[in-house]
This record gives structure tokens, C-alpha cells and sequence, in this order.
């Protein structure tokens, strides 16, 4: 076999729909992350922002840290919200434009500076991002940021070494999370773990409550089917087709009932887009009628299934196999790290081994929670809130979380709610966290950059002229409770756990 010969088995021409559909997707995702920050990242970490990012920045500096990797270092300033603008406007109108196909219609090279500057960008907001943007989802994004412009542009056919980079990085996610659950709480043991989630889980969505109230046989079914995907049926994905195929649909079939039940952001789309590495052409022309593809290796370097325009694709340049052979060798250096964590029983859940994000750890909810305990702060404007009746007190209320009985879940995810789900995060561990401090301060102020974020501010921008912090237990109303009262919560009040004036600062 000659070298063209050789070269020909790194093209993998089953793969073009599954190229497309990972390409746009993850571009479309990107424009709902730079969107998200558009309209958040002032609030929470701008120039007058809960934790502002020039101080962090500044702080960094002092201590002699080196930090994450990002372009506000370079800046005349370190840090201004116009520039912050600036960089999501251009990530997102390139994530647009991927998502419209225009760069795949290049040379083969033309797709990768695209996701490499939107990965760059996206990068340097993480690395500000402070715990705003301790996500295991803006690591996810990252590494497929920096890897799936590799993928090419429809000039050659998709190389199978970043498909399977790929799969690596999908069985990192599922089998990692799988692990995960068994080490960490003895709930996924004994198959008890669903009988909570769609309770507990950090925001609800508006099915989650039909989810919840399904006998236990079915969440014990939910569960038992979890660990069957996430540490059995993903191995399959290593597997010739068609069994490749089977094992990264019942990953998506998992994913888009989490995405029906839950709000995780982009967690659960971008799990899809990365497991549509290992579905083949031939296996999707099956799905929609045709014949049953026939077993073969994870590629095909014989019968091509062409370009998007129905023609075969020629074999790829000898420049871009090299290309691709050097990114694919520096991606398995940085594995090792990730390899070992898998199998330590001291695993890393959403941890990077370095500072560009790229070969991460992943995975989510190794402990269940029981219980739903939600932070709810209230204001005031009488003039002495210490002696404000009860009637006197009317609460702020936040788009992703529960707030009113009678208010439905709604669906949010693929976008982010950032300050909802540190509202999850704090009820876990109510305490004088500095955001939520600042959080405080703001509303005390009237501060309508904050305002903004919320769904409801119940004085209309009017500051008022105290706050104090509540503590209740919510669960799901049952069916006779909501067919009585039309409910969709019932909750329990735990007290008044913190009280703050304008310039007090008990907490």
C-alpha cells in the first residue's frame, strides 16, 4: 500500500452530515455563550459589576498569579465592558456565520481560525470570569472550540483523527460522569438517586414536576438507565459501525430527555453535537428509511458518502493530514492526566489539567441532594424595616428559579442563567458568600444593571430601605394539592436567616 493509499484510511467520508451538524452546532452554541455574556457579564463582573473584573485582574497582578490566558491583559485598560462588547459582537456574528455554513464553503483551512478566535475570545472572558464561570459547560465548550474548526471545511472529507478526539472527549463526559455517580453517593448505588433529581436539580424545567411525581419503578428505571449508558453503551462508541452508531444514539436519547426534564444551559446540547462523532451516515440515512448500514470500520476510505453536494470527495491534501496529525499528537499528550483521573479513586469532577482548557475532566452530581431549600431576599420601604409588618416585605424574584406557588418551571437552557444557578448553589450553604454580599449592596442601591437580570423587581427601581434574606423548603405539590389549590409548589418556611439596611452590614 502506497502512501496516498495509507493516507486515504485518515479520511473519514461517512462522516460529512455528522461534520455539519457538529460544526454548526457548536457555533451556534457559542452565540448563545457570547450572547449570555453580552447581557450578563457587566452586571455580575463588569466595571461596576458584583465581582469586578478589573479588581480581580488587579489582584492577580499584586499576588504575582499568573491567571487564565486573556486578551484584557493586552488591553489599554485592564478590563472595560465596552471592549468586553465588542469581543462577544465578534464572536457572535463568526459563530453566525458558521452556523450559516459560509466558512465551510472555503479551502480546507478556513474553518479553523474561525473557531480558534471564538474559542480565544470565549477563553480570555473565562478567565475573568471568576466563579460566574466555574461551569463544567464553559470548559465544554472550550476544548470543542479549540478542536472542531480541525474538522475542515468542505473541500475534504471530515478526518477521522479528530472524530475520534472527539469520542475521547465524549466518553471523558459520559463514562467520567458514570464514575462519578457510583463513587460519590451511595443514592445511584441503590438506584434511589431519581427519586430526587427532578426535585432537587439546580432549576427545574416545566416538565421536571410531571418527571418527579412518576412512581418509583420509573425512577429506578431512570436510574438503572443511566449507568447503563454512561458505563456500558458508551463503549461502544469505540466499536465498528454500526455499533458506534447505537451506542452515541442512546447517548443522545439520554441527553434529550435530561434537556425535557431540567435546565443545564448548553450542557446537554453540546453532549449531543460531540456524539454525533460516532454517527454515521449510512446509520442516519437508515434512521430515515433507508438500508441497514453494513458493518465496517469507525471510517470509510472506500465507498465515500460524498460531499454535501452528492459527489465524492477527493482524497485530502498531504498538508492537511500533516496538520492534522500534529494537532491529534499534541491533544493525546495532554491526555494522560484526564486518562488517570477517570480510573482514580480520587476523581476530578469538571476539572482542567491546564490553562488553555483543553483534554478536561468531566461530570456532574456525584451527591444528590434530598431536599430543595431556596435563598429568597425581600425588601422593604418602610421607613423603619425593623419594624415592618409582614405585609410590608415583597420579594425579588429570578426567572429560573420557583419564586410564586403558582408559577409553572420554565425552560430556559440551552441559555444560562448565571446568578440563578449561584441562587442554587447558595441555598446549599447559605453564608456570606462575597457576590451575594454585593448582590445585597446592589439592590440596596437600586442598582438596575441587577435589575435587568431579574423577572420581577417589586418597587420598580426604587431603592428600598431594607432587605432581609429567607430561607424556605420547597417541593412539588402533589396532584390532589394542585388540583385543590392550582399550585405548582408547596413550601415550608425556614426563617429569617440575614437582614441588611442601607449602610448596614449584618449578615
Amino acid at each position: 500500500m502506497d502512501l496516498h493509499a495509507w493516507l486515504s484510511l485518515l479520511d473519514a467520508r461517512e462522516y460529512t452530515i455528522a461534520r455539519e451538524v457538529i460544526m454548526r452546532g457548536v457555533a451556534l452554541v457559542f452565540v448563545i455563550a457570547f450572547a449570555s455574556t453580552w447581557r450578563q457579564f457587566p452586571a455580575l463582573l463588569g466595571e461596576r459589576g458584583l465581582l469586578p473584573a478589573p479588581r480581580y485582574l488587579a489582584r492577580l497582578e499584586q499576588r504575582g498569579i499568573r491567571g487564565g490566558p486573556t486578551l484584557f491583559r493586552f488591553s489599554r485598560t485592564p478590563y472595560s465592558d465596552r471592549l468586553l462588547r465588542i469581543m462577544c459582537a465578534i464572536g457572535m456574528l463568526l459563530g453566525a456565520a458558521c452556523v450559516l455554513g459560509l466558512p465551510q464553503l472555503g479551502p480546507a483551512w478556513t474553518t479553523i481560525p474561525v473557531f480558534l478566535v471564538m474559542w480565544g475570545l470565549y477563553l480570555s472572558i473565562h478567565s475573568v470570569g471568576q466563579v460566574f464561570y466555574g461551569f463544567g459547560w464553559e470548559s465544554m465548550l472550550l476544548e470543542c472550540g479549540a478542536v472542531v474548526g480541525f474538522l475542515g471545511s468542505d473541500a475534504v472529507a471530515p478526518p477521522l483523527l479528530i472524530l475520534l478526539f472527539l469520542r475521547w472527549m465524549l466518553l471523558r463526559l459520559e463514562f467520567g460522569a458514570g464514575m462519578i455517580k457510583m463513587r460519590g453517593d451511595p443514592a445511584w448505588r441503590d438506584l434511589t438517586a431519581m427519586d430526587f433529581h427532578h426535585l432537587t436539580q439546580p432549576m427545574p424545567g416545566p416538565l421536571s414536576r410531571r418527571a418527579h411525581l412518576m412512581p418509583r419503578w420509573w425512577h429506578r428505571l431512570e436510574t438503572l438507565g443511566s449507568h447503563v449508558v454512561q458505563l456500558g453503551a458508551i463503549w461502544l462508541i469505540l466499536l465498528p459501525q454500526p455499533l458506534a452508531s447505537i451506542g452515541a444514539s442512546l447517548v443522545i436519547l439520554t441527553q434529550l430527555f435530561l434537556m425535557l426534564t431540567g435546565n443545564f444551559a448548553w450542557l446537554n446540547l453540546l453532549t449531543i453535537l460531540v456524539a454525533f462523532s460516532a454517527i454515521s451516515d449510512p446509520f442516519l440515512r437508515w434512521i430515515t428509511g433507508g438500508p441497514w448500514p453494513g458493518w465496517g470500520l469507525p471510517h470509510g476510505p472506500g465507498e465515500g458518502s460524498g460531499a454535501s453536494d452528492g459527489g465524492v470527495l477527493a482524497s485530502s491534501p498531504l498538508w492537511w493530514h500533516v496538520l492534522v496529525l500534529a494537532v491529534f499528537a499534541g491533544l493525546v499528550a495532554l491526555s494522560g492526566k484526564p486518562l488517570k483521573n477517570l480510573f482514580s479513586s480520587h476523581q476530578l469532577m469538571n476539572a482542567s489539567f491546564n490553562r488553555w482548557h483543553l483534554v478536561n475532566a468531566y461530570g456532574a452530581f456525584g451527591s444528590m441532594t434530598t431536599r430543595r431549600h431556596e435563598v429568597e431576599i425581600e425588601g422593604t420601604l418602610a421607613e423603619d424595616p425593623d419594624a415592618a409588618g409582614e405585609e410590608e416585605w415583597h420579594p425579588y424574584l429570578f426567572p429560573g428559579k420557583p419564586g410564586p406557588l403558582a408559577r409553572r418551571s420554565r425552560q430556559f437552557a440551552p441559555y444560562h442563567l448565571r446568578l440563578d444557578w449561584l441562587m442554587w448553589f447558595l441555598a446549599l450553604r447559605p453564608g456570606a458568600d462575597p457576590w451575594f454580599v454585593a448582590l445585597l449592596t446592589k439592590l440596596l442601591e437600586g442598582d438596575p444593571q441587577i435589575r435587568r437580570l431579574l423577572r420581577a423587581d417589586p418597587f420598580d427601581g426604587t431603592a428600598p430601605t431594607g432587605l432581609r434574606v429567607r430561607l424556605f423548603d420547597y417541593r412539588y405539590a402533589s396532584r390532589a394539592e394542585r388540583r385543590a389549590s392550582g399550585d405548582w409548589w408547596v413550601r415550608t418556611d425556614l426563617g429569617v436567616i440575614a437582614r441588611q439596611g442601607r449602610g448596614d452590614r449584618r449578615g
